[in-house]
């Protein structure tokens, strides 16, 4: 595998799915840009009116959360006081006029091809994951119809006075076996 190919797919990874849109970590991008993310925030806040909701937003406290027990982040406290900001596709494009350096316009087009193939792949198995979404809501209509079925068997069971007879087990029977060579 190619090192252009490894690089993709780490890109790849660093893309999250938060509010049901794909997004990037502000620490991410400011790692694969090779600064601070505090200097990629400075840059985004003196350019604010450049990043509207839907192309940059901040997490909440139950989305950090979420990415926290997901591994996502380490823990709150590598986050300071400020919570992250997540860039959309659109989000990463802006940066890269925000971000006026060599290495930024190249990164960015590395990112870009990695969200579009991302929307490559989700388009060429939909029919795929629209089946395995079908499986698992048959699963767990049968799991329930299981269930139920269970639970009527034990309430049979327990309304039933059953009289312990030779070779039903019940409290304080010993158990004999015999064992034939």
């Amino acid at each position: 595998m190619s090192k252009e190919m490894i690089y993709e797919d780490s890109i790849r990874n660093k893309i999250y799915s938060i509010r049901g849109v794909r997004v990037m970590l502000d620490r991410d991008l400011a790692t694969l840009y090779g600064i601070e993310t505090r200097v990629l925030k400075q840059a985004v806040k003196r350019n604010i009116k450049r990043f509207p909701f839907d192309f940059m937003f901040i997490l909440n406290n139950s989305e950090v959360n979420f990415l926290v027990s997901q591994f996502v982040i380490p823990s709150k406290k590598h986050l300071g006081r400020a919570f992250p900001y997540v860039f959309t596709e659109q989000g990463v494009a802006n940066l890269s006029s925000v971000l006026n350096s060599n290495k930024a316009i190249e990164i960015n087009i590395k990112i870009m091809r990695a969200f579009v193939s991302i929307r490559k792949f989700l388009a060429q198995n939909a029919d795929i994951f629209s089946r395995i979404d079908f499986v698992e809501r048959k699963h767990i209509e049968y799991q329930i119809k299981t269930d139920d079925k269970i639970d009527k068997i034990f309430k049979l069971i327990e309304d039933k006075d059953i009289k312990p007879e030779k070779g039903i087990f019940y409290d304080g029977q010993i158990l004999r076996t015999l064992i034939i060579l």
